[in-house]
């Protein structure tokens, strides 16, 4: 099933408000900053995450300093997949947050 514009970006923006609930709720030092469907997450150590949405492509974009992920939505399973490394973007976030936080956050719901 292809993803309609407005379905896509009710997805990009569930995930982000759902990923920083998460980390609102946690223990972890990180500012969120989210401005025109960009979200930033900035560590202690000033290192930078970045989920953007790309549209005409219908991908949610992360940006870390080990590269650049490109997830599509899988309707069926209900979860955002990298095509190249194959993992969920909850494993994805979990192994860079964990790495910079030293904080296990359960991110089941993304």
């Amino acid at each position: 099933m292809s993803l309609s514009n407005s379905q896509f970006h009710d997805l990009v923006d569930a995930t982000q408000r759902n990923l920083e609930d998460i980390i609102d709720n946690g223990d972890a030092d990180i500012d969120i900053e989210n401005s025109a469907g960009i979200l930033t997450l900035t560590f202690e150590n000033q290192h930078q995450l970045i989920l953007s949405r790309q549209e005409p492509l219908k991908q949610l974009w992360l940006a870390d300093r080990t590269g650049g992920f490109h997830f599509d939505y899988d309707s069926e399973q209900a979860t955002w997949f990298c095509a190249g490394t194959q993992e969920t973007l909850a494993q994805m976030l979990n192994t860079i947050l964990l790495a910079h936080t030293q904080e296990d956050f359960d991110l089941s719901s993304l």
